[in-house]
């Protein structure tokens, strides 16, 4: 058994976060996949994230320490997303199960509605323990890999572009509305604030010649952009397209395909030899055209839905 405590995100004091910052290290470690979003992660770790304002912490200890933790937190849309994180030395299943029912019992009190439940890097145990609660299967994340360089017969059927690397203050605006134009209806990446983009910015991460920008050759300005993000404590390390979009106006002119393949031949110039992205499996077309560059599923994250109380 676990003793469980409820702690607001904003609340959390020093000795806490340092236990929750070493759990997360503990867990990724362990699995080789970050245990939460990015945004949760940085909210979790280091009172960081713009994205990420409120939220609450169930917190489990065992033997006098911290064994796993349930992170709720709001969604722009109204619903409330919990995620799971256990030490790898305490994942019995029964810990597991504690924490999903104390966080959906936390969340109906509080009349949050719908819920959604993550499970990172999901398998057969996760579809069990999330239908034992309620929840079914509603939203799959996949994780898809290809070698680099791309090969020659990729490269030549992709139309040529011409790409820049993003300029921080002169292009913030214009980016800000491609992406939010290009991502008006997505739950994660839609309705990104200047805010949000300047702390995205400021990660340690970041390398601004990998982060590209198309403009468009007639003058009507930024067009489209491919940003990269390279993860070098992973094995192998991986180069990602950490996020890619089209202005909606300029859709099927191949700028997708385009700035896919200008994005994964600059992580090949930099050294990286896989490439790496996470797409909706609900976005057939993009899936499609990921295969066709020689992209494979290297798995799956799972959101779990649970239809509102009655």
């Amino acid at each position: 058994m676990a003793d469980l405590d409820v702690v607001a995100l904003s609340e959390i004091d020093g000795a806490r976060r340092n236990a929750l910052s070493a759990l997360l290290e503990r867990a990724d470690a362990a699995d080789d996949h970050p245990p939460l979003p990015e945004p949760q992660y940085h909210a979790v770790a280091d009172s960081g994230g713009a994205e990420v304002h409120d939220g609450q912490l169930v917190l489990a200890e065992r033997d006098g320490g911290l064994a796993g933790f349930a992170l709720l937190t709001p969604a722009r849309d109204g619903s409330t997303a919990i995620h799971i994180v256990i030490d790898p030395l305490h994942r019995d299943g029964e810990l597991a199960a504690a924490l999903v029912g104390s966080a959906v019992v936390l969340a109906d009190e509080q009349g949050a509605s719908p819920l959604h439940l993550w499970a990172m890097h999901a398998g057969p145990a996760d579809d069990d323990l999330a239908r034992r609660h309620g929840f079914e299967p509603e939203r799959d994340v996949l994780q898809m890999r290809v070698p680099l360089p791309l090969t020659d017969q990729v490269c030549l059927a992709t139309r040529p572009i011409v790409t820049r690397p993003f300029v921080p203050g002169r292009d913030d605006e214009a980016w800000l509305r491609v992406n939010n134009r290009a991502f008006a209806s997505h739950p994660e990446q839609g309705s990104w604030t200047k805010e949000q983009l300047h702390e995205r910015l400021a990660a340690d991460w970041v390398e601004l010649d990998g982060f590209l920008v198309a403009d468009d050759p007639d003058g009507e300005g930024l067009i489209g952009f491919c940003w990269t993000k390279i993860h070098r404590g992973r094995t192998p390390v991986l180069g990602e397209i950490y996020v890619i979009g089209v202005d909606p106006a300029h859709h099927g002119d191949g700028l997708g395909r385009a700035l896919t393949v200008a994005g994964l031949t600059s992580l090949a110039d930099r050294g990286i030899r896989v490439g790496m992205l996470y797409t909706d499996a609900s976005n057939e077309a993009a899936v499609a055209l990921y295969g066709r560059l020689g992209f494979t599923i290297d798995h799956v994250d799972r959101a779990y839905g649970r239809a509102p109380l009655s």
